[in-house]
């Protein structure tokens, strides 16, 4: 029987091969399955057609729809605390010290974020057609830091690495921390970016248009792009798993057959 063993490593691969594969093939499926939900939301703009729509509807409300469009602060934008002539209507400034403490059990330093300080401000906004920047038409998006979705935009980022002195060494010897650095940053939803909006839109008063959270219980999500290349990226994903699926599997059934074929001929061998 030794002449017919096999290295266990390779038994490893088959096995892992083909494990990886139905992993990733059960993320591709999931992701295609929410693909397709992505692609059966309808999708609007701030226009007359949305106006129409809306008038047409019981309640005069879309329960789940996709609204696309640009940013527009209803007032006053918030100015960049860092950057000249950058406008946003949602602003999220941080502050954190990145210090490094002794670690006597592995006499190593051990790096540790420490007082983080943010700061987080917003305007009322709403999203327009792209040109139309004078218009009756728009949607205001209600509630918006209640949305889910990297929707900002980190526009500054600055690290200030501290000052080393013998004195300070000292007593970083003595106390066992040292800071190492501070960072500062800020993020903005920027005015006349692309924004689009996932949620629930009513109409009010004839003209008025709100996206708010839905009441069915779905998710009220902003992403910070159009429609088009959301689907793009979701499309991508799939893509990558179902690449991976095939990728794996052909990796373990290559192993296998290696493992019957040298199996086969040992045993060719030993017949002759």
């Amino acid at each position: 029987m030794g002449d017919f063993s096999v290295n266990p490593l390779v038994l490893i691969g088959v096995g892992s091969g083909f494990a990886f594969s139905g992993l990733f093939y059960h993320l591709y499926q999931e992701k295609t399955k929410e693909l397709k939900k992505l692609k059966e939301i309808p999708i609007f703009k701030p226009d007359q057609h949305l106006v129409r729509v809306l008038k047409a509807s019981p309640h005069k409300r879309l329960q789940y729809v996709a609204v696309e469009g640009l940013v527009q602060a209803d007032g006053e934008p918030l100015p960049s605390q860092f950057v000249p002539r950058c406008f946003g209507v949602i602003q999220k400034t941080a502050v954190e010290e990145h210090w490094k403490y002794w670690n006597s059990l592995s006499n190593t330093w051990n790096s540790r974020k420490v007082n983080r300080k943010e700061t987080q401000n917003s305007v009322p906004f709403s999203l327009v057609s792209p040109g139309a920047y004078i218009t009756d038409l728009y949607v205001k998006v209600q509630n918006p830091l209640e949305a889910s979705g990297c929707y900002l935009e980190r526009v500054y980022l600055k690290v200030r690495h501290a000052e080393e002195s013998l004195g300070n060494i000292v007593m970083q010897g003595l106390s066992g921390e040292k800071p190492v650095a501070m960072e500062e940053s800020e993020e903005l939803l920027r005015v006349g970016s692309t924004l689009t909006g996932f949620g629930e839109v009513v109409l009010e008063g004839g003209q008025v248009m709100r996206l708010q959270a839905p009441q069915d219980g779905r998710k009220y999500i902003l992403v910070p792009t159009d429609h088009r290349s959301f689907l793009d990226r979701h499309e991508r994903s799939a893509s990558m798993w179902k690449m991976l699926t095939a990728l794996s599997g052909i990796t373990g059934a290559s192993l296998l057959a290696c493992v019957v074929y040298g199996l086969v001929g040992k045993k060719d061998d030993r017949s002759k």
